[in-house]
């Protein structure tokens, strides 16, 4: 089996992240505690990634998984993208970010299309590494609808969900199409492919 050290401290995302490559057999360790957060000074989602594992490995001396995640909406020219988590400032909320970005949306009309990219890298203690993405296309709502997920799950609508949002879905609808479910799929195919 295949282990990876997991380079996220979102606990939303080491959630999705370990149920979905549980099943794909690979398995994930927890970061260590002590490894201090990742500025991530990048102005890609891959950079982000790439960032993100090379410092596990760094800290830990094993290979590393890690994602870097945005959403791209087409009326504001791609924002929040790479900005995503800190689209209302450094320490927004959740909530911040949606409110931001409903409130820049104002006056916008349907559809209001959008996507979320997930990039996904995978660092070696050998200087080697692996990226891959997963896609999700869809709508912005009009406002937040839903209890589950994280993020922008509760004003983004997947094209193929019929009206819900992902913050409707349960965890397990939703990372069977969801951008980052997407991406850690295509690793395991990367990988055996390596």
């Amino acid at each position: 089996m295949i282990t990876f050290v997991l380079a996220t401290a979102n606990p939303h995302k080491k959630v999705e992240m370990e149920s979905v490559l549980s099943a794909l057999n690979i398995n994930v360790l927890p970061r260590p505690a002590d490894v201090p957060d990742v500025d991530e000074t990048e102005t890609t989602l891959e950079g982000n990634a790439l960032l993100k594992a090379r410092a596990l490995v760094e800290a830990t001396g094993h290979a590393a998984v890690a994602d870097d995640t945005g959403l791209f909406v087409d009326a504001l020219d791609g924002e929040p993208g790479v900005y995503s988590a800190r689209y209302a400032g450094l320490g927004a909320s959740d909530e911040d970010n949606v409110v931001k970005l409903l409130s820049n949306l104002s006056g916008v009309g349907a559809p209001r299309t959008a996507r979320f990219r997930t990039v996904i890298c995978v660092a070696y203690p050998d200087g080697t590494s692996l990226s891959v993405e997963g896609v999700l296309e869809g709508t912005i709502g009009t406002e937040a609808k839903g209890s589950n997920g994280f993020g922008y799950d509760p004003v983004f609508l997947p094209s193929h969900a019929g009206g819900k949002t992902l913050a409707e879905m349960t965890l397990d609808e939703k990372n069977a199409t969801s951008h980052r479910g997407n991406a850690l799929r295509s690793l395991a195919e990367a990988l055996e492919k390596r």
